[in-house]
């Protein structure tokens, strides 16, 4: 009886560094198959197995410059020092396919996309605490004690953001975690302003008819 928006859903993830959002968003993958993870594009360095063009796509800043010349980003933004950014190319064409499509991004990043596309999905991962993300931050192993202290002064004011997004989810627990924002996705779906048309078949019409005609003969008409 009901027919959905064939388009899909851009849902948009972010939250601090070291809130999990990539963990959260590959087991989203595994779980739900139509979901399509958009690849962001980065100046900054590979961090430990990180492959070019699954994790990111890694770019020099002087091809990351270019690409912003030529308009190919959705939204990008510096962020500690790096250039982040999400290539706009393949998001509207899934996007049409009725794919919904999980851009995992920053904080900043995220803004401008609510900027462009108000019907987005915003979800914030936030960490349990801030003595628990300072310990994740440390635990990569991958940079100094002074750009970990700059992620963390970057964090306090991304949460000051909060209020912006739709949702927030506390990543305590991943498997929770994941099955929050799986909830979420599920209840977007159900929203009314998704739905294009209601429609009835001709037996329901029928019986729409023949319990019309009941509720009018039975009722006492006095002139």
């Amino acid at each position: 009886m009901i027919q959905l928006k064939n388009k899909g859903q851009l849902i948009v993830l972010s939250g601090p560094s070291g809130c999990g959002k990539n963990t959260i968003c590959n087991a989203l993958l595994k779980r739900n198959p139509k979901l399509w993870l958009s690849i962001s594009c980065t100046s900054r360095e590979p961090r430990g197995a990180e492959q070019d063009g699954k994790d990111y796509f890694f770019l020099t800043a002087q091809e990351f410059e270019k690409k912003i010349e030529q308009h190919d980003f959705l939204e990008y933004a510096k962020y500690n020092g790096n250039y982040y950014g999400t290539p706009k190319s393949k998001i509207e064409e899934y996007l049409n396919q009725g794919i919904d499509v999980i851009l995992e991004i920053e904080v900043q990043g995220a803004l401008k996309v609510k900027e462009k596309i108000k019907d987005a999905l915003f979800i914030f991962i936030m960490p349990p605490s801030m003595q628990e993300l300072k310990r994740r931050l440390e635990n990569r192993g991958t940079e100094n004690e002074a750009k970990i202290m700059n992620r963390f002064r970057i964090a306090y004011q991304e949460i000051n953001e909060i209020s912006k997004y739709n949702y927030v989810v506390v990543n305590d627990d991943v498997d929770l975690a994941v099955e929050k924002v799986n909830a979420i996705i599920t209840a977007e779906k159900c929203r009314v302003d998704r739905i294009e048309d209601v429609y009835l078949n001709s037996e329901e019409e029928e019986i729409h008819e023949f319990l019309m005609d009941k509720e009018f003969d039975n009722h006492d008409i006095s002139i």
